[in-house]
């Protein structure tokens, strides 16, 4: 039995623990927070045995084998080294840190322990998304020639004009929390990017908060790509990626205000003139009518309890976090100087 701590009482403790509890082979044992007394209250209401004011405390505790952190991206590097060092695997959120130096001490830390670690990549981990990745591996639509990424929504920072990292450029804004995820999925989907451009922009009337950005890419393989996302769309149209290939089209598409639940797959072959629609039924999702975000979480929970059992590094771990870090800050500083600019895999190893 792995025993899980979490730190973080707000994602942590309502996606997090939910997703853990559906693997038999680990329990969630501790909870941390910043209020100490908000924490037990919240740790009692959810059956958690342990509960702390600190994360020192958690990481520390000798009845804690793993640690989940659910924190501001400049909060989680300390965590997570701290808890590599004990010799403690490490499931952690995305971003990684708040920026690449950060992010290269915990890949780092990943590397020298030894330990499995897991970033919370969770788009990848919807059935949808994954039959979707299956078509394009077998050649459904032929080689793809390009994909076209759209995700338009509100989001509640934006919407209350909160200023914390979300909407903040300093790590965070829409290239942290958002665009951080297009970048892991669509290497993910399509192969390594090797080269962007990138123009990010604000609200008009508050130039520090970060929502919208527009990248163009290159792919390795020769295909080309776009991204349009801004988390400042009233009624927005939702998120869509269209993969455009040599004999055919594939389409994700969600229209609904849900990040995770809603996508729709649909596909066309030559020489067909409409599209048909692909069903996929998530039964661990219609567990959790509540929250979409916990079927797709709880699959990245199981991969990794079984790194754990088995020894093995099962992506995305701080390897591949990092290659996400590295592609955010290259997009930020084409952004800068406003020009394309050439890099690869290669570029993730210069920087480690």
């Amino acid at each position: 039995m792995v025993r899980i701590g979490i730190v973080g009482c707000n994602y942590g403790r309502l996606v997090q623990l939910p997703a853990f509890r559906v693997d038999p082979r680990c329990e969630v044992v501790a909870l941390a927070g910043r209020d100490a007394d908000r924490t037990t209250e919240l740790a009692k209401a959810a059956r958690v045995p342990l509960a702390f004011g600190n994360w020192e405390q958690l990481v520390e505790h000798p009845d804690v084998d793993a640690v989940a952190i659910a924190t501001e991206p400049n909060l989680q590097p300390e965590i997570a080294v701290r808890a590599l060092g004990l010799g403690k695997p490490v499931f952690a959120e995305k971003p990684m840190a708040a920026d690449l130096a950060q992010a290269k001490r915990m890949a780092h830390a990943a590397e020298e322990s030894g330990r499995m670690t897991t970033v919370d990549f969770n788009f990848c981990e919807i059935l949808t998304w994954r039959r979707a990745k299956a078509l394009l591996d077998e050649g459904a639509i032929g080689r793809l020639r390009h994909v076209e990424v759209s995700w338009n929504v509100e989001n509640y920072g934006t919407r209350m004009r909160i200023r914390n990292w979300k909407t903040l450029g300093n790590g965070g804004g829409v290239l942290g929390n958002f665009v951080s995820h297009c970048l892991h999925y669509l290497e993910w989907f399509c192969g390594p990017i090797n080269g962007m451009s990138a123009r990010l922009s604000s609200l008009p009337d508050e130039p520090t908060m970060e929502t919208n950005a527009g990248i163009s890419m290159s792919f390795a393989s020769g295909a080309a790509g776009n991204l349009v996302m801004s988390c400042a769309s009233y009624l927005g149209s939702g998120h869509r990626l269209e993969f455009y290939g040599e004999d055919g089209t594939l389409m994700l598409i969600n229209d609904s205000t849900d990040y995770m639940r809603g996508f729709r797959l649909r596909l066309a072959q030559r020489p067909a003139t409409a599209m048909s629609d692909v069903e996929t039924v998530d039964e661990t999702d219609l567990r959790f009518p509540s929250d979409g975000r916990i079927a797709p979480v709880s699959r990245l929970a199981t991969a990794f309890i079984d790194g754990i059992e088995r020894g093995l590094h099962t992506p995305p771990g701080f390897a591949e976090g990092f290659r996400v870090q590295v592609l955010l800050d290259i997009a930020r500083r084409a952004n800068d100087v406003g020009t394309w600019l050439d890099m690869g895999m290669e570029n993730t190893e210069k920087q480690l």
